[in-house]
């Protein structure tokens, strides 16, 4: 007869020592390890009969994740990732997203995690301010960008539909520039509305050439939003937010700012002055497990007014009447299309209370000098241009004389030789180079070491 079918939740001492021994060594890393992509072959069959009917040795489970599945990750959290955009996050919220999910919270309302919700919102809050937006703000934390770009563009969908009178079979449409990010061309198929494109000027969203686009379009009416990006994800420019602001408010469009990357940018006083208009958004986005230090997976999705939102993705169903009480109830399942959720807002607000915001202030600066210094180093390299001044911490540039086969012969043996990880991109359909840099603990003699291997 077999165990007792509640043997998996008893307590297992040694399998707990076990686990926090190995995420002890993980995180004394110093630093973390690029490591390589994975052989599926290989892989296959190092799995290959794990899943059976007994199980098996906890210590041989997880030497197989050491030795064998967790060598096959690059490390997003190395100072040498340097492609996409990075992840590195703090130790202090890495060791509270362990507490988050031992606590097993379930984080869609104010009946089951209130504790942890009023924690969520007071970093919703800090953002909230710092983008200048009203008291009356106010949102909850989703997976990532593409889930909080979905969530706020049926918000601006719905609310134009209501304001406009009409229904699913009506023609609408969200203005968007050629940089704006894949999720949100994603966003448009799943909810049924199309792009209204708009030319930019010199790779930026101008309020101005809006301003020309609605003018010329025949039917400006079926325009219901726009949404500006602050910071591109390939360059990191930050759109014309004040103009793009203005002009939603001439023609009463809602305003979505898609900050995923670089909405951290507001931490740093260096570039403040770069996103203004963006106190103006009826909803923005940024992701704290981008540049704001936090675990994977983060976003913060605010609304200036988030009963507009709540009248759109508040779920009903006789077994949630219970979570809509009177008083001050604030349930993170009405502000996205979500209902589980995970609190995971908490690894940021535990580790902003234990280093300080100016500590958050002082990491994104980092970033964005190493990006002038690198941009800098590019200029003065004979052999290297540079394509565009940073604005944030995104520098694209290329080798002359190289083909596309070079830039992908180099990216590969630069992760071979674990001297970084910098994968290439395209620029006016020419294949160049990228450094993302967000790591406080990339350092120029990284950038340095990089760089001379093109020579």
């Amino acid at each position: 007869m077999s165990a007792a079918p509640d043997r998996m939740h008893r307590p297992d001492n040694e399998l707990v020592d076990l686990v926090f021994d190995y995420m002890r060594e993980r995180l004394q890393y110093d630093p973390v390890p690029l490591d390589h992509p994975g052989d599926g072959e290989h892989l296959r069959a190092q799995l290959a009969g794990l899943l059976n009917q007994d199980g098996n040795n906890a210590a041989d489970v997880l030497k197989l994740y050491d030795h064998e599945l967790s060598r096959a990750v690059i490390s997003a959290d190395s100072p040498r990732y340097l492609s996409f955009i990075p992840c590195a996050p703090t130790k202090a919220a890495l060791l509270f997203d362990m507490v988050v999910s031992c606590a097993s919270l379930q984080g869609i309302s104010w009946l089951e995690a209130a504790g942890a919700i009023a924690a969520e919102n007071q970093v919703l809050r800090l953002i909230a301010d710092l983008a200048g937006l009203p008291a009356s703000a106010g949102g909850c934390f989703v997976s990532g960008g593409s889930a909080g770009n979905l969530s706020a563009l049926v918000v601006a969908r719905d609310t134009a539909r209501r304001k406009l009178g009409v229904g699913p079979e009506a023609r609408l449409r969200i203005a968007v520039a050629d940089q704006v990010h894949s999720s949100v061309k994603n966003t448009f198929n799943i909810i049924g509305v199309e792009a209204f494109k708009v030319p930019t000027v010199n790779r930026r969203f101008t309020g101005e050439a809006l301003r020309a686009a609605l003018a010329a379009d025949p039917h400006p009416e079926t325009v219901i939003a726009v949404v500006g990006t602050a910071g591109t994800t390939n360059e990191g420019i930050i759109d014309d937010l004040a103009g793009l602001a203005e002009v939603a408010r001439e023609h009463d469009l809602w305003f979505h700012v898609d900050g995923a990357y670089g909405g951290a940018g507001l931490f740093a006083p260096s570039v403040r002055e770069r996103y203004n208009g963006i106190e103006h958004a009826d909803s923005f986005v940024v992701d704290p497990h981008k540049w704001l230090f936090a675990p994977f997976d983060s976003a913060a999705l605010i609304y200036r007014n988030p009963q507009l939102a709540r009248a759109v993705h508040t779920q009903d169903a006789s077994y949630l009447d219970v979570l809509h009480t009177e008083g001050d109830e604030w349930n993170p399942t009405d502000y996205a299309y979500h209902l589980t959720r995970r609190a995971r807002g908490l690894p940021l607000w535990f580790s902003l209370a234990v280093h300080g915001v100016q500590a958050y202030t002082d990491a994104v600066e980092t970033g964005l000098q190493l990006a002038r210094d690198t941009a800098q180093l590019i200029r003065d390299t004979e052999h290297l241009e540079l394509l565009f001044d940073p604005q944030l911490s995104a520098v694209c540039f290329k080798r002359t004389g190289w083909t596309n086969d070079d830039y992908y012969r180099w990216s590969q043996q630069l992760l071979a030789d674990q001297i970084g990880f910098v994968t290439p991109t395209g620029w006016d359909g020419e294949t160049v180079a990228r450094f993302a840099f967000l790591h406080p603990g990339t350092t120029m003699e990284m950038v340095r070491e990089i760089l001379d291997t093109m020579a």
